[in-house]
């Protein structure tokens, strides 16, 4: 598979994304936790490159293998805390919206917003909208694993 586009070419596009991951950082949301999130989102809609990018992320904030190998079955593992599996499953339902799908419904927001402040909430929402959006441009030009943006 070789990528559609060589580059996005619009500086006003990488200032805006620069805007957007300094406000997701200033939310107050663990920067491991952020990576989980953008990690699980894109498992979900099968972004390689950004799958690659959130594994590297999640490492570099000091994230342990065994969590990340485990990210994809979080529900049946003992590896997370009650808040990081109600930031999971905000993640699953805000990013599982196709034909039908609950959507976010009133339990997990009643689950997320008993963890999280709503600047935390914020941020979280950011990130898991942000990542959509980047799954879905590098998912229409096949952006590769791997290359640094």
């Amino acid at each position: 598979m070789e990528a559609r586009m060589k580059s996005a070419g619009n500086p006003d596009l990488t200032t805006a994304i620069q805007h957007l991951h300094k406000a997701i950082h200033a939310g107050g949301v663990d920067p491991r936790l952020l990576a989980l999130v953008h990690l699980r989102a894109s498992q979900i809609n099968g972004c390689s490159p950004c799958v690659f990018a959130g594994v590297d992320a999640a490492m570099q904030a000091g994230e342990t293998e065994e969590r990340l190998h485990n990210v994809v079955a979080w529900r049946e593992t003992p590896f997370f805390t009650d808040e990081e599996r109600a930031a999971l499953e905000l993640t699953e339902a805000a990013t599982r919206i196709q034909d039908g799908a609950a959507g976010v419904t009133d339990e997990i927001w009643d689950a997320v917003a008993d963890h999280f402040t709503e600047e935390q909430l914020s941020a979280l929402i950011l990130e898991i909208a942000t990542t959509n959006f980047f799954n879905r441009i590098n998912r229409t030009t096949r952006e590769q694993a791997g290359k640094t943006w």
